[in-house]
């Protein structure tokens, strides 16, 4: 099957740059959300971020110009009437995710994949919300999209052997490297990474040491380019709890059992970057 037209379900953090990469690849994206507020925004953040690759001479305005004509704003499921391959990339609760999966598969032509870039819950799960669990897959893409280069995709127990050498060789047509894994509950990349923001929670609860002394540790230290704490920001500390919940009850293993800080800067709102204020305070 040739891709040539993808939908991407939520403007959001992920979803505008996934939708961004993939009109860079070459073909018309559909950016879909509830409302045109949030798709305008998403938008918005796609042109900010090519205008950037234009100052830095890394594009033409001509490029940047075809890429935003590539993308098309929607606000209705039905423009996956005629989409190869939707990538769905909305909240973290499976169901909301069941919800717009049994209308994409009710919408969608009989030989699209659905994509999702869940980060941690099960595909199988997901794909069997559907009529066509062979062509469900998960596409977990790194933030941001458009700078990271691993797409983690995870098969669930019915992905056909076509579906992911098609969602493999996309990847690599988007400037990703494509890594397998098993479908459980966080698959690799959260089983490892999650474990580490949370136990800097812990740190920061029990009076440990500072926000910025355990990131400069860790920055310093372990040689990585952010903190954890800087990173769950980045993240949205509401996703870290999603994320931490799912493992939790998957495994029922107590080391994924969340930091009660963690809850509370939820419950207050303070969810990082997107909000203003989470570990770090970016109000200003």
């Amino acid at each position: 099957m040739e891709i040539k037209k993808v939908m991407v379900i939520g403007a959001g953090q992920m979803g505008n740059g996934i939708a961004q990469v993939s009109a860079q690849t070459g073909w018309d994206t559909v950016l879909y959300d509830i409302n045109m507020e949030l798709v305008d925004k998403g938008l918005a953040n796609i042109a900010k971020n090519l205008q950037r690759d234009v100052s830095k001479g890394k594009r033409t305005e001509e490029d940047m110009a075809a890429i935003m004509g590539r993308l098309k704003p929607s606000t209705t499921l039905d423009d996956a009437a005629d989409a190869d391959l939707i990538i769905e990339a909305i909240v973290e609760n499976f169901d909301i995710k069941k919800k717009v999966f049994e209308q994409l598969d009710a919408i969608a032509p009989a030989h699209a994949i659905l994509a999702t870039n869940t980060s941690s819950l099960p595909i199988t799960q997901i794909a069997a919300t559907t009529k066509r669990p062979a062509q469900v897959i998960g596409m977990h893409f790194m933030n941001p999209v458009p700078v990271m280069k691993l797409v983690e995709i995870i098969r669930g127990l019915a992905t056909s052997d076509e579906v992911y050498q098609i969602i493999e060789e996309a990847s690599i047509k988007m400037g990703k490297v494509p890594v397998w894994c098993k479908d459980v509950p966080g698959f690799v990349s959260n089983r490892v990474l999650q474990v580490m923001i949370n136990e800097a929670l812990w740190e920061l609860y029990e009076g440990v040491a500072p926000a910025e002394n355990i990131d400069n540790i860790m920055k310093l230290g372990m040689n990585h380019p952010m903190g954890p704490c800087a990173l769950a920001d980045l993240i949205g500390l509401d996703t870290i709890l999603s994320i931490l919940n799912v493992m939790y009850t998957g495994y029922g293993d107590p080391k994924y059992r969340p930091s009660p800080l963690l809850k509370q800067y939820v419950q207050a709102g303070w969810l990082g970057r997107k909000t203003g204020k989470g570990i770090f305070d970016y109000s200003k």
